[in-house]
């Protein structure tokens, strides 16, 4: 389709900026300056080349485009890459949000600036990587590579307490990569490759499919994070600075979910359906009980990462349903997260670096002096409830469709989600911005300057736009969303059989 390697580009050219960082020497505010704008454009061009893809993506086609293959270990680990409708809108989401990190950074990082910009620049890299890698090996590379830039972002740049924060994300998340990598090996032993789309249409024998499901599932439910398993989550938001949290909850946490789409259904699907009810079970718990806990919170940073955590159970709830509504509607409700809960956190920053707080408590009355925030944020609150019209409803509605096909008692608890998710959302509106402004810190407060509304407004466009249209993503995603249900379908139709038998 293209005549040179497009993905490598979009993928390596993070790289590249870096290196160009890293080649302007000095500590001084010039330095850094440069570091900001090298950054910037190399996101932006990054971005922008990204959309080739998009442009010349065939959505008809269920298999993978813009392939490219070359020899790399012994001949028997191949450089592997290749994107379908279900990882493209991921490298897009990527591309897209990052050039919005960096200018969350501008003037609330303001020490090791450089450091702080390649940092992103190659957890970019790394996570278009993840997207587009074909290969299990250079899946994994690229997978825990992603670990080191963030244990630094969160741990150099973050709050008070980054550094239990940074090593409890770094232990819990390596832990559950660990067993994924000796089941990696253990596909190997069993296939003789370790090539993705071979393995998808590989048999795997039964035993080991099923331990090979757990070892997946304990790295990307981590990654994901899906109940009980998510505690390192809330900690590593509230202690990242801003642009941090934006990557956290935009797309490193969109991994697990992508891992699930990837290999647990293709490769492993009589496991999969096995253990459905086993993840309805933590998905409703999920929902329910971190949609409980965010009630209680009175950090804003906190009470939006627990919202994630219930906004994930909708995902993997909908993923496992093995219904064409459940899996289209989990890949829509995760870039939908993205967008919106991204959004949340810039705001989030937004009146963190005026007041240096986040308590809940602290605030009060936003709207008699910040009302272009107070507009903004409600675009994004009413997202993160799942008002129809904003990009937060489709998802939602059809991962509830998807799984009502399969189970009734869990999309019926699950509701109770979007029920809870409105007490809490709103509530914490109620208390930051509307009321009398009777605190006197909050007297000066400035309204939204230029670039924050930069940041923010192309954000409110496409949470409505999605919300109102979201054909562009889910037309995206069709083919290849169809062609994993349709082989998920037959892979698991005699294990269907012989229990109906039973």
């Amino acid at each position: 389709m293209t005549t040179w390697p497009v993905l490598s580009v979009v993928t390596f050219l993070p790289l590249v900026g870096a290196v160009l960082i890293y080649l302007s020497r000095g500590d001084d505010e010039a330095a850094r300056g440069n570091a900001r704008w090298i950054a910037l454009w190399t996101t932006l061009i990054t971005f922008a080349v990204s959309l080739i893809l998009v442009m010349r993506f065939d959505a008809s086609n269920p298999d993978f485009q813009f392939v490219e293959k070359a020899p790399w270990l012994a001949n028997a680990i191949t450089y592997h890459m290749g994107v379908d409708g279900i990882s493209l809108p991921f490298v897009i989401l990527t591309t897209a949000l990052m050039p919005f990190c960096i200018i969350a950074s501008w003037k609330s990082i303001t020490l090791r600036v450089r450091e702080y910009m390649m940092a992103f620049l190659f957890l970019e890299t790394l996570m278009i990587g993840t997207f587009s890698a074909l290969d299990l090996v250079l899946f994994y590379l690229f997978f825990e590579g992603g670990l080191i830039p963030m244990f630094l972002i969160i741990g150099v740049w973050g709050g008070p307490r980054r550094v239990y924060a940074s090593f409890k994300f770094f232990l819990y998340t390596l832990l559950g990569s660990v067993l994924m990598l000796l089941a990696i090996m253990a596909l190997y032993l069993n296939a003789g490759t370790t090539d993705i789309p071979a393995l998808m249409h590989a048999h795997v024998p039964h035993g080991l499919q099923t331990w090979a499901w757990l070892a997946f599932f304990a790295s990307f439910a981590v990654k994901m994070p899906m109940w009980p398993v998510h505690t390192w989550l809330p900690d590593a938001h509230v202690e990242a600075p801003t642009a941090g949290s934006v990557v956290l909850a935009a797309i490193l946490l969109k991994m697990g979910g992508y891992g699930f789409l990837r290999f647990s259904l293709p490769m492993f699907p009589e496991a999969s359906l096995y253990f459905a009810p086993f993840v309805f079970t933590l998905s409703v718990i999920a929902i329910v009980y971190t949609s409980l806990v965010a009630l209680m919170q009175e950090d804003i940073k906190k009470l939006i990462a627990y919202s994630s955590v219930a906004h994930m159970g909708f995902v993997t709830m909908g993923i496992f349903a093995g219904t064409t509504q459940g899996v289209a509607g989990g890949v829509f409700q995760m870039i939908s997260h993205g967008i919106v809960s991204g959004a949340l956190f810039l705001c989030v920053g937004i009146v963190y670096d005026r007041m240096h707080t986040r308590e809940i408590a602290a605030y009060g009355g936003l709207v008699n002096r910040m009302p272009l925030y107070a507009l903004v944020f409600m675009v994004f609150t009413m997202a993160n409830v799942g008002l129809p019209g904003t990009s937060g409803f489709v998802g939602e509605f059809l991962t509830l469709i998807g799984t009502f096909k399969v189970s009734i008692p869990t999309a019926s608890v699950a509701t109770l989600g979007v029920i809870l998710s409105a007490a809490y959302a709103l509530w914490l509106y109620r208390k930051v911005i509307f009321g009398a402004l009777v605190k006197p810190s909050l007297a000066s407060i400035k309204d939204l300057t230029w670039r924050e509304s930069l940041m923010l407004v192309p954000l409110v466009v496409l949470t409505i736009l999605f919300g109102v249209y979201p054909k562009p993503v889910l037309d995206m995603s069709a083919a290849s969303v169809q062609l994993l249900v349709n082989n998920y379908a037959a892979a698991t139709s005699a294990v269907k059989a012989a229990a109906l038998l039973q």
